[in-house]
């Protein structure tokens, strides 16, 4: 294993910190839309509004772990959203009625352009390619 400075380098550096940022973003927009949502609706639909909360609680994991360069972290946390995007999204299509308001991750995260769907793919090639030396 490397060390975490050498850790940091590899996973938080060039590319790596385009995605510490859209990670920071999306879980700054996620938890904002989790909280308003729990506070003031979450009678309507409580199981979106607590799946919003945990994707958010997913990217913020996620933006602290790329940028400390935890890479065992970020994989597992990458590889939870993928699979949070794929199973909510496709239950939220094949069942509507479950979800009547969205979540970041209804639709395959079309309400944010799809971005949820691809992110995942991007931090797992991102951290699954080989390591430099």
């Amino acid at each position: 294993m490397t060390s975490g400075a050498s850790a940091e380098q590899t996973v938080g550096s060039g590319p790596g910190r385009v995605l510490v940022a859209l990670y920071g973003v999306f879980a700054l927009a996620a938890s904002a839309r989790a909280a308003v949502q729990i506070a003031t609706k979450f009678a309507e639909a409580p199981l979106a509004y607590l799946l919003s909360a945990f994707a958010a609680v997913v990217y913020i994991v996620l933006t602290v772990a790329l940028a400390r360069g935890a890479r065992r972290t970020a994989l597992v946390a990458c590889a939870i959203e993928l699979a949070g995007v794929l199973i909510v999204g496709t239950l939220s299509l094949a069942d509507a009625q479950a979800f009547p308001h969205a979540t970041v991750w209804s639709g395959y995260g079309s309400g944010y352009g799809f971005v949820p769907l691809v992110l995942p793919v991007i931090g797992l090639v991102w951290l699954l390619r080989p390591r430099r030396s």
